[in-house]
């Protein structure tokens, strides 16, 4: 009876497991991101990037990864904060999204990385029309982590082609 009870108490957690979505969790200001880890690729240190005339204000540039270009997108700028230096933990973040039919590999820099950490899908509420400053079709909803909240980006909509074929200044 114990081994029985056991064995369904495993395939309970196993399958809370299972419905948990894989999440990066970064800062980017004072706020807290979670991006799908099914769209992350890697996770770099900062490194420094090439300047491309006519690009949106909030693309720092392009770096070499893996002997491909990628364009760096400063979160801060793209979120329409303010643009600080960088510190010791500033990082980049590797992403493929897919924007109008297209897979694009992306950077996104953000001041932090915390960790991988699993979300139940249960647990993520929409994101509300009112009382927030992010564009409701970027977020896929809101979840907690630590007794933070936590906003759970679409980032095949926050690399949208549009702001990406903006020109700069």
């Amino acid at each position: 009876m114990a081994q029985a009870n056991a064995a369904r108490q495993r395939h309970r957690e196993v399958k809370l497991l299972e419905d948990a979505e894989q999440y990066l969790t970064c800062g980017v200001g004072e706020e807290t991101f979670a991006l799908s880890v099914a769209q992350v690729r890697e996770v770099l240190d900062l490194c420094p990037c090439s300047k491309v005339p006519n690009l949106p204000p909030f693309v720092r540039g392009m770096i070499s990864v893996r002997g491909k270009a990628v364009p760096v997108v400063d979160l801060r700028v793209k979120f329409g904060m303010t643009e600080t230096p960088a510190s010791d933990s500033t990082r980049i973040v590797v992403l493929e999204v897919v924007v109008e039919g297209r897979s694009l590999v992306i950077g996104a820099l953000c001041d932090r990385v915390y960790e991988v950490t699993a979300l139940d899908a249960g647990d993520i509420e929409p994101p509300p029309e009112i009382g927030t400053r992010w564009r409701s079709e970027i977020i896929r909803g809101i979840g907690r982590r630590h007794d933070k909240f936590v906003i759970v980006l679409n980032l095949n909509q926050v690399f949208a082609i549009a702001d990406l074929r903006q020109a700069g200044p």
